[in-house]
């Protein structure tokens, strides 16, 4: 996918709620902007197109999203309040640096989260029809398996995400949402070591048919394992990694433009 056509995407995610100005113009209502603003940020934060500890200014924002400072302004308070940004005292704005400890604490409420999920699902008298769109995506020959890593990445942030959401409990699937999205980054940091594909198709097999046959100590112990590999990356995080993951992502869709 191109970088246009990502960009196109996470700024149309929202119907426009727009206002016919006279001469038949539309201008975009200022909440709508700044949830589309607040969107677009958290994507470049995502892919690395913001750095951890990269500092940038309001009027630097407004520019680039040709709005005003008003919806930025409510843009980068609401990434704040969701830890992804820090405003500093007449210095502007930093992207969050990285906190080894909180991603370790994070990742250690996913793998509680996600081994009750296994053991609930192994439990249930009726099998969730998620699970078998499961099978349909990760239960294939290695001749279908999807090869581009970010797509990948995509999918297994869907896989874990289905595994809790086929349980029922909608809060348990609210609460792995939040997590799902705080750790984003560190998959996407994951998958741009192409062993990671083959890997992850391996793995979620395991884990998925563990599950399908209803063997749940056997499925936590496969998830816990694939987890916490992930969870051992977090301390290898260094800010030059970063800077290659992004070069490596540019490259990527400039090939594929």
């Amino acid at each position: 996918m191109t970088a246009d056509k990502k960009e196109n995407r996470t700024m149309n995610d929202k119907p426009a709620n727009l206002t016919v100005l006279r001469g038949g113009r539309r201008k975009e209502s200022p909440e709508n902007l700044a949830d589309r603003i607040y969107a677009r940020l958290k994507e470049e934060i995502f892919d690395f197109q913001l750095l951890p500890g990269d500092r940038f200014s309001e009027n630097e924002v407004a520019e680039r999203m040709a709005a005003s400072r008003t919806p930025v302004r409510e843009a980068l308070y609401r990434l704040q309040r969701d830890g992804y940004v820090d405003v500093l005292y007449r210095a502007g704005w930093q992207v969050k640096p990285f906190d080894f400890r909180f991603f370790e604490d994070i990742y250690d409420l996913r793998i509680i989260l996600e081994m009750a999920a296994v053991k609930k699902l192994c439990e249930q008298e009726t099998r969730s029809p998620l699970l078998d769109d499961l099978k349909r995506i990760w239960l294939v020959t290695p001749a279908e398996r999807i090869q581009d890593p970010q797509t990948v990445s995509a999918l297994d942030e869907r896989f874990h995400s289905m595994l809790v959401e086929a349980t029922g409990n909608q809060e348990m699937a609210r609460i792995h949402q939040g997590i799902t999205e705080r750790i984003r980054i560190i998959r996407r940091l994951d998958f741009t070591k192409t062993s990671r594909v083959e890997a992850t198709y391996i793995e979620h097999g395991k884990i998925l048919r563990a599950v399908l046959e209803r063997r749940a100590d056997q499925g936590q112990l496969l998830l816990k394992t694939h987890i916490e590999e992930s969870k051992a990356e977090v301390r290898k995080i260094t800010l030059h990694m970063l800077h290659s993951a992004r070069e490596h992502l540019r490259g990527e869709t400039e090939s594929g433009a």
